[in-house]
């Protein structure tokens, strides 16, 4: 008893073990100030209770309540099963093939009910490296924290007599900020390998020390990886990237060595001091943006880290004898190919990648009625972005940005001043046409990239 009276004040770990009793946190041993808590959140927590049901928020928000955070995103475990979830709600869809799942709609805001998972059965399909393919098996509430990935995010908030759950010590780490996996690391990622990925997310975002019992395997098991489908691995590298602790997660990633195949020669790009400090750059920028609850593109971010592969081949293509332009096209061509196979790059995503990156030769035309054709671009905004990450880098001087910056501030009078004005020699070039056929002579002098004809 008196051990028990220890472990709900200190809220330290259980016998090793003992995972079927949590230790039971009041509201003033855990400090959750109940007004960070969604009103969504505790209609539908309340609802399933009325009805007779269990029903807690649980994951990532009990996590970032405990750490003092508003949570962005609600999610709720119950003993009510899908069907029974849906039943009692006016908006609520069924989703998921791996484990289902129940969507709760209150106008925009989606919550995510899911039913206690059940001890993960021997019979469930796995593919031949042991990842679970598919395993709708309920259970009981302490058999649903065994099944959750790490200690921090396996505890349960009652909203309505505001108590914590622990069932696997999260309060302590959560203490002591430090990130462990539940049960056997090995087997945890193998079951799914994604869960290397998010160590890498929550330690970087939370700024947390992992395990040593859990950051062991991760480098020997990162291969696992390549056997996620791309659209996992994809969603999981868009989560990190932003989270608004996206450079701190590429370092985190290159540091447990799983940086490898998600993002070919991006390992490559970060020892070349120019390249490096344009992610640097574009990263803290996304950063900034996240903490500041401003939109971030994820195409401009996608656009951003692989910008020096395309500008590598762009190099490559005009050295071979290729104009700057249909260069630059095979270029963005050739990287999002190899990308494809690794990351399940969405069409809009990479639409506006190419739209980005098609820009950036046309900025240098500041003649004539190029740059008024150009400020009708639907994605201006985004290339004019990346054009000063260019400029701020090092890659281009920084005067063709301090020209865009005063055109596209001016008046009309104020754009025929700038456009009178002599343009920088970066913006010079011959004003007759172009041959249609390319001039193989060309290939022992190229343009340099980001050159107009």
């Amino acid at each position: 008893m008196i051990k028990k009276f220890i472990r709900r004040i200190l809220g330290t770990k259980k016998t090793a073990g003992d995972h079927t009793q949590p230790v039971t946190l009041t509201a003033k041993q855990h400090g959750i100030n109940p007004q960070l808590v969604s009103a969504n959140a505790i209609r539908v927590t309340s609802t399933l209770q009325q009805a007779g049901f269990k029903a807690f928020l649980v994951g990532g928000a009990v996590r970032d309540l405990l750490l003092g955070i508003k949570p962005k995103d609600f999610d709720i475990a119950t003993n009510a099963t899908p069907e029974q979830v849906k039943r009692l709600f006016r908006r609520a869809f069924i989703i998921g093939k791996r484990f289902q799942i129940v969507h709760v709609m209150f106008g925009q805001d989606l919550l995510e009910v899911t039913t206690f998972r059940g001890a993960s059965s021997d019979g469930a399909p796995k593919d031949e490296h042991g990842r679970v393919l598919r395993d709708n098996t309920f259970g009981e509430q302490h058999e649903d924290a065994l099944r959750r990935d790490f200690t921090i995010n396996a505890m349960y908030y009652d909203p309505a007599t505001q108590t914590v759950l622990d069932y696997h010590g999260g309060i302590a780490d959560i203490r002591n900020k430090t990130l462990r996996i539940i049960g056997v690391p090995e087997a945890r990622f193998r079951e799914d390998p994604v869960r290397l990925l998010r160590v890498v997310r929550f330690a970087a975002k939370l700024n947390f020390t992992i395990a040593q019992d859990t950051r062991e395997p991760i480098a020997i098991m990162a291969p696992l990886i390549n056997n996620v489908p791309a659209a996992r691995v994809f969603d999981e590298m868009l989560k990190l990237l932003m989270s608004g602790h996206a450079l701190a997660c590429l370092q985190q990633l290159r540091k447990e060595g799983l940086h490898h195949g998600l993002l070919p020669l991006l390992d490559v790009v970060l020892e070349q001091p120019m390249g490096e400090k344009f992610v640097r750059l574009a990263l803290a920028s996304t950063d900034d943006r996240v903490k500041q609850g401003k939109p971030v593109s994820p195409g401009f971010l996608f656009a951003s880290l692989l910008w020096h592969q395309v500008l590598e081949k762009w190099t490559a293509y005009q050295a071979a004898g290729e104009y700057p332009i249909p260069a630059l096209h095979l270029a963005a061509d050739d990287v999002l190919n190899t990308q494809t196979d690794k990351l399940a790059l969405q069409r809009k995503i990479a639409s506006d990648m190419r739209d980005i990156w098609a820009m950036q030769p046309r900025f240098e035309r500041r003649i004539g009625k190029s740059p008024y054709k150009l400020l009708e671009h639907l994605r201006l905004r985004a290339g004019y972005d990346f054009l000063l990450l260019r400029c701020a880098s090092g890659e281009i001087d920084n005067e063709i940005g301090e020209w865009w910056t005063a055109f596209i501030d001016a008046d009309g009078a104020g754009r025929e001043e700038l456009l009178a004005k002599k343009p920088g020699a970066a913006n010079e070039g011959p004003a007759k046409k172009r041959p249609r056929r390319r001039s193989r002579s060309r290939a022992a002098n190229p343009a340099a990239p980001g050159k107009t004809e």
